[in-house]
Order: structure tokens, then C-alpha cells, then sequence
């Protein structure tokens, strides 16, 4: 991944590490059954999001999820159709944009959560930004390797 002019190598690895430790705490609090998770992301733009592929339970060796975190909320995605980190931010993205609507209304959605009515009227605006960035980076061959 490229690496932004103001992170270092050891704070892109500080911060790779924060972010799996993340990532380990949040698959524990949403009671999510998985194998290994990987050591490094498996796409990044540090320090704002990192993209983690987390190995299924049911099937060792292969992808059961993938795991968004950073600067932005941290959801998961289950690997069911999405082979790649770039397909995951894609669908990451698609679902925070249906999300939006909902959240403004403050109400639920009627199959996906996230965040809680409390945090709504927080929480819209901050996933209708990372939901368009994460379009933007989705469809930015320039920010993913070849």
C-alpha cells in the first residue's frame, strides 16, 4: 500500500498493530466465530483505514471476513462473494450508504446495525463522508497494488 509522506515505517507499524489489536477486540464484542486473524492488513492507508482478512472458522485457510477499521467506524463484511480487500471496501461503503437514510430518521434499519438511535444524528454524517471516500478509494487504481 502506499504510505502517506507523514508516517514513518515504525509508525505505520504501530499503527498496523493498534489496528489489529482492534480489530481482535471488536470480532470478541460482536461474538464473531473466526480463525486467524491476519498479522498485517490486508490493504491500508495509514493511519486512516485498514482493511483486515480474517480467516473462517469453517473453513481454515480461506477468507470468512473481512474487518474495516481506522478513522472511521469498524464494521465487518462476511466474505461470501468477496474475494478482495477492494471488493470489501466497495461493499463496506454500499452498505453505510444504506445505512445514512435510516440514521437520519433515527430509525433502524430493518437488517443491518450499526451504532445505536442515540448515536444517529452523530453517526449519519460521519458514514455518508467515509461511505464516498471509501467509494472514491475503491474505484482509485493509483491506491491499490497491482
Amino acid at each position: 500500500m502506499t504510505k502517506q509522506s507523514a508516517v514513518t515505517d515504525v509508525d505505520e507499524e504501530r499503527w498496523c498493530a493498534e489496528r489489529r489489536a482492534q480489530v481482535e477486540e471488536y470480532l470478541v464484542g460482536e461474538a464473531v466465530t473466526h480463525g486467524v486473524i491476519g498479522e498485517r492488513p490486508a490493504w491500508h492507508v495509514a493511519p486512516h483505514v485498514s482493511v483486515w482478512a480474517i480467516e473462517s472458522s469453517r473453513s481454515p485457510g480461506s477468507v470468512g471476513w473481512w474487518v474495516i477499521c481506522g478513522d472511521l467506524p469498524t464494521d465487518y463484511v462476511s466474505s461470501d462473494g468477496i474475494r478482495h480487500p477492494r471488493e470489501a471496501v466497495r461493499a463496506i461503503a454500499r452498505r453505510w450508504r444504506e445505512i445514512v437514510p435510516y440514521l437520519e430518521r433515527g430509525e433502524s434499519h430493518p437488517s443491518l446495525t450499526l451504532g445505536t438511535r442515540e448515536t444517529s444524528a452523530i453517526l449519519a454524517p460521519l458514514l455518508r463522508a467515509r461511505s464516498a471516500l471509501l467509494a472514491a478509494w475503491a474505484d482509485d487504481d493509483s491506491v491499490w497494488p497491482q
